[in-house]
């Protein structure tokens, strides 16, 4: 498995304690997540029906600002898993660094994929990758600056994972333009990664082909109905998106007291350089806080918020020792 956050089990072999016992801050993942409420018999006994991925897709469709096609997949890392195969291998570039999948899953598919770091250079990719905003830099890029790109490229893939609280970064309501396709993760901003739940919002010709190999049932009865309430729920997206941005000041504040200089992040994350990312780490761990470190970048450290006021204490308390 390639390196990711979210490998808890990994810091309680190594730092001890119970999974309970651990703030995870290694993800980009709400930690005060849509409230789920009760969930129908239904929708764990029965096969969903395709007039209920149908209700899903356009509550997507609504919360996403898009008249295009929306296909439910299980979550955007099944889209990633499916790009390869929307065509035949070609070059493939991606904007970097970045999420890490794309480049593993482009090249054990066959195709030439190669990093580059700016935006121009994609001009001319058979398939080209751009996170927007970007995990884990928070690098954004404008719609007019993007649409620009599309016809300079076989296929412009925007994966928009953490965008829902800067909507006016999105490009799907374009998405209906050929060889452009959208890819939304529901779990991250709505803090039910678990669920396995995203989309891809493209063209009828990409969408046809990623539903016919995502299958008759590509989500879960429980995915539909939490999805469909949670999409539905502009109050809550709002007031999230209102109180992650209070969150992200308070954060970088707290950072700033450490010496630590942000060097950016999105509304679920922020990235820090620091003097040591490991030893600031392994300080954190020894309070049962984990946080992400990468290799090719040694002095990144990169935190997301805090859900409760008991987890903000908690990493106030392990900062000041």
């Amino acid at each position: 498995m390639r390196e990711h956050g979210g490998n808890l089990d990994q810091a309680q072999q190594r730092f001890g304690g119970r999974a309970e016992d651990w703030i995870d801050l290694s993800t980009g993942i709400n930690r005060l997540p849509y409230p789920v409420g009760e969930v129908s018999a239904r929708a764990w006994t029965a096969l969903p029906s395709r007039a209920e991925i149908e209700a899903l897709h356009r509550a997507a469709q609504q919360a996403y600002h898009t008249r295009a096609p929306v296909i439910a997949m299980g979550g955007a890392q099944a889209a990633i898993q499916s790009l390869p195969h929307l065509a035949a291998p070609g070059q493939a570039r991606i904007l970097a660094p970045t999420y890490n999948e794309y480049a593993g899953v482009l090249s054990a598919a066959g195709w030439e994929a190669r990093e580059v770091a700016e935006l121009d250079a994609l001009a001319d990719a058979d398939l080209a990758i751009v996170v927007n905003p970007n995990n884990p830099d928070g690098r954004c890029h404008s719609r007019m600056d993007l649409l620009a790109l599309l016809p300079r490229v076989g296929r412009l893939v925007i994966d928009e994972s953490f965008a829902d609280a800067v909507p006016q970064l999105s490009l799907a309501a374009e998405a209906d333009r050929p060889g452009l396709l959208i890819l939304r993760s529901f779990g991250k901003f709505y803090g039910l990664a678990g669920l396995r739940l995203g989309f891809a919002i493209g063209h009828a010709a990409d969408t046809d082909r990623l539903a016919a190999m995502s299958g008759p049932w590509p989500v879960s009865g429980a995915a539909i109905e939490i999805g469909c309430r949670a999409l539905r729920d502009e109050a809550w997206a709002e007031a999230t998106s209102a109180r992650l941005a209070r969150d992200c000041v308070r954060l970088d504040a707290m950072a700033h007291s450490q010496g630590w200089r942000l060097v950016g992040g999105t509304s679920l994350f922020r990235l820090y350089e620091t003097p040591d990312a490991l030893a600031a780490q392994e300080r954190l761990a020894r309070a049962h806080i984990w946080s992400r470190v990468f290799a090719q970048q040694p002095t990144w450290l990169r935190l997301g918020l805090p859900g409760s006021e008991a987890e903000w204490t908690h990493l106030a308390e392990a900062l000041a020792r």
